[in-house]
This record gives C-alpha cells, sequence and structure tokens, in this order.
C-alpha cells in the first residue's frame, strides 16, 4: 500500500534477526555499496550500534526492514524516535526471494540484503510501522498472554482427562465436568485412586463437596453411594502408581493456573475501562468482558493503519480467497492470517446472534441459502468488521437502532426479516 507523502531516509537497513545475533545490511540514500554487520543481541550491543546510527546520520531517519513486527529486537528499535520500522511479512519476503531466485535456496542471497533490496527498490509498496501508545500494546499483550494461558489449561485438563480414563474413570463424574476448578483438582490431589476414596469416611466426603460449594444434598448423596459400590478398573500396581504421579501433577498446575487467570481478567478490566475507546467497543452487542477487550486490541489507536475496512478483513482472514484457472474459479477461506485475530472476530460474531436482531436476521438469511453454520458466522463478521472500521473511524459508537433504519431504508433483505419479525 503506498505511503501517501514518501519519508526521507539518510540510509536503509536490512535486518536478519535471530536469538543471539542478527545480520545487518545497511546502505546510505544515494550510495551503492551496501555495508554487511553482525550485531550481537545484548542491550548494550544493541544500544552502542543505534548510538553509532544517530551520530553517523545526524539524528535523521533511517529505515529498518525487518521481518514480524514483534519481537525483542523490534521493542528495543522502536524506542528510538529516528528509527522508521517496516515490517515485513515473513511469506512476503519468501515470494520475494522466490520471483528473484527461483531455485529456492537461501544461501543465493542473505536476508538481510534481501530485505535492504526490498526496502530500497519497494519502498512503495511498505509502511511504516506505527505502534500504538503503551496503553494499548499492553492491553494487547495481556489478551493474547491470557489466552494462551487459557489454551494452556485447557491442554492439562484433556490430559488430565486421558489419565483418568486409564485406571480411575469414575472420579470423572464426581468431580463435574470442568476438571480445572478447585474443586476437581483438591479431590484429586486428596484421593486420586479409587482405593483412597473407598477409605475415607462418607462424612468427610460429604463435607469436601460442602466445602467446595457443592449444595445439592441428593446429587453429593448419590455420589457417596457410587464411591462406596464402585469396581476399580484396573489393579496394576504398575499402572495406578505411574498414573497417580501424572493425575497429581496435572492436578497442581490446574490449580495454580486458575488464580494466574483471575489475576489476567482484573489487569484487563482495568486497562481497558480506562482505555479511550472502551465506551465503542462496550457498544457491541455480544462482546463483553472477554471480547470486547480483544476486539479493541486487534484494531488497536493508530485509525490511520487501516485506511479502509477491508484491510482488517484481509488482515484477520474473514475476507474469503477467490482463485481463478482457466474458466474455473473457486472461493477458500484465507489461510494466512492471525488465528488468534480470527478467532476474536469470528468469537464476536457468533456472540452477537444472540444480542442483535439484525446480526439473527443476517445469520439466519445466510442458513435458509444453504450456508453452514460457520460460513454464516464468517459472513456475519465480514459484515461487523465494516461495521465496526466505520465507528472507530468516526470516534462513535455503535448504535443498534440507527444502523437498522439504515438497512429498512436501503430495501435490504435483512430489513424484510426483521419487519417480519418484529412484535405486533
Amino acid at each position: 500500500m503506498a505511503e501517501a507523502a514518501p519519508l526521507h531516509l539518510a540510509a536503509s537497513i536490512g535486518i536478519d534477526w535471530a536469538d543471539q545475533k542478527h545480520d545487518v545490511s545497511l546502505q546510505e540514500t544515494g550510495g551503492t555499496k551496501v555495508e554487511h554487520h553482525l550485531l550481537r543481541h545484548t542491550p548494550e550491543d544493541i544500544a552502542e550500534w543505534i548510538g553509532t546510527l544517530r551520530q553517523r546520520f545526524n539524528g535523521q531517519q533511517v529505515g529498518v526492514a525487518i521481518e514480524t513486527s514483534r519481537g525483542p529486537l523490534v521493542h528495543a528499535l522502536l524506542d528510538y524516535d529516528f528509527i522508521v520500522l517496516y515490517s515485513v511479512n515473513p511469506r512476503s519476503l519468501s515470494r520475494f526471494r522466490d520471483a528473484l531466485y527461483p531455485s529456492g535456496a537461501k544461501d543465493d542471497i542473505p536476508d538481510a540484503d534481501l530485505l535492504l533490496e526490498l526496502l530500497t527498490k519497494h519502498r512503495d509498496r511498505l509502511r511504516p510501522w506505527l505502534p500504538d501508545e503503551e496503553s494499548t500494546r499492553a492491553l494487547r499483550r495481556l489478551v493474547q498472554s491470557r489466552r494462551s494461558t487459557v489454551e494452556m489449561r485447557t491442554q492439562l485438563a484433556q490430559q488430565l482427562r486421558a489419565a483418568l480414563k486409564d485406571y480411575f474413570p469414575q472420579a470423572l463424574s464426581w468431580v463435574g465436568d470442568d476438571l480445572a476448578s478447585p474443586l476437581a483438582c483438591d479431590f484429586l490431589l486428596q484421593w486420586p485412586t479409587l482405593e483412597a476414596v473407598q477409605r475415607a469416611r462418607p462424612k468427610t466426603i460429604r463435607n469436601f463437596y460442602y466445602a467446595g460449594n457443592c449444595r445439592s444434598t441428593e446429587l453429593i448423596e448419590q455420589r457417596v453411594e457410587e464411591m462406596q459400590n464402585a469396581t476399580p478398573l484396573t489393579s496394576d500396581r504398575a499402572i495406578i502408581d505411574t498414573s497417580v504421579l501424572l493425575v497429581q501433577t496435572l492436578a497442581r498446575q490446574l490449580k495454580a493456573l486458575g488464580p494466574s487467570i483471575k489475576r489476567f481478567n482484573e489487569e484487563i478490566e482495568k486497562r481497558f475501562t480506562k482505555h479511550e475507546s472502551a465506551p465503542l467497543f462496550n457498544s457491541l452487542p455480544g462482546s463483553g468482558v472477554a471480547l470486547a477487550p480483544r476486539l479493541l486490541a486487534l484494531f488497536g489507536s493508530k485509525r490511520d493503519r487501516f485506511e479502509k475496512a477491508l484491510d482488517l478483513q484481509l488482515l484477520t482472514g474473514i475476507a474469503p480467497v477467490t482463485e481463478r484457472s482457466g474458466k474455473q474459479h473457486w472461493v477458500h477461506w484465507r489461510w494466512r492470517a492471525s488465528t488468534f485475530q480470527r478467532q476474536t472476530v469470528h468469537e464476536f460474531a457468533h456472540h452477537s446472534i444472540q444480542h442483535s436482531r439484525w446480526a439473527k436476521a443476517y445469520y439466519d438469511l445466510q442458513r435458509d441459502r444453504g450456508k453452514k453454520h460457520h460460513v454464516a458466522v464468517r459472513a456475519l463478521a465480514y459484515k461487523w468488521l465494516r461495521i465496526i472500521w466505520r465507528c472507530w473511524q468516526d470516534g462513535t459508537v455503535y448504535d443498534e437502532a440507527r444502523y437498522t433504519e439504515a438497512l429498512i431504508k436501503r430495501g435490504s433483505p435483512v430489513a424484510a426479516r426483521l419487519t417480519a419479525s418484529a412484535p405486533a
């Protein structure tokens, strides 16, 4: 996407970053010589190198092309106002290499040189990376870390379920559906085998459930009776003893994750509430305490980053891909997109069906046309991104009544469904 007014750069730099060292290729503007440098990944070396750049080019802007927009080196470079970062998608760099060097061999040209060439000769196709302010960047990292922690908890619970099925399947019904709950973890830490729970006094078990906020006397008595009459799946100590160690290890990890996720939730809520864009994302039907911060993190605070709604639809993978070959063409979903961003928009669209009349009508219309559930939800997400982008650009909150009125004025098929389903 072309820049409206290209920046004047005193020099251009391509960096092939790694964990321990970074290959640097530098070319002064107007010059032809390419300088190569090996930069160690230490705070001292990076600071010294950047200081040398500032002094050499008298504080003039220097362009740096680097793969990805995240990572410790990027975080370090963003601290310097004369550095202009150009984030290059790794797949774009790979395609550029294939176009110039069909053999596909990376040794034909170092990635640092390739990034430098991309920046010096095709800068009009790149956009400088403009980072959000601190509050938005912090919120984005928090919601992503929370999601990773929740996924970790899900994986551990799945492992725990599989381990219990090997030797103690009855526990799956006695601890409830949520294996990550404090009650489930405490139960397995106290009674990791059928033998252990059958040795416990019924009164002790009843008190355990009461302390765990299980107040259904009927359910507790049913479980106590099942425990007394249960038959072990296996008596093989090789299986039981080793499984107990695994089960209790997983239970401890799950128990520790609960307070951590709660802490994430509190910090996200605190930062989101203070953010200037919070009213907009809170106004979206079905966004809720979990999805509203994630949507804000997706859009960010730099309103010139996405010049049109399509930029967001492509970024999140919601926009479909149409491929053609001869007289044939086919449409499929966009694979090359952030899973987290795609999930954020998809989950919000799904939730909105229960909270927005027009969203429900649109979803039903797609289903009546033969679209499968997830295809219909993605189509709805495509529309939502256009609506949210417009509100985001204008700095206004979402107004359901106003949008519904606009649908009716346009004579949208969705409006006909809304009118037909309106209460008398």
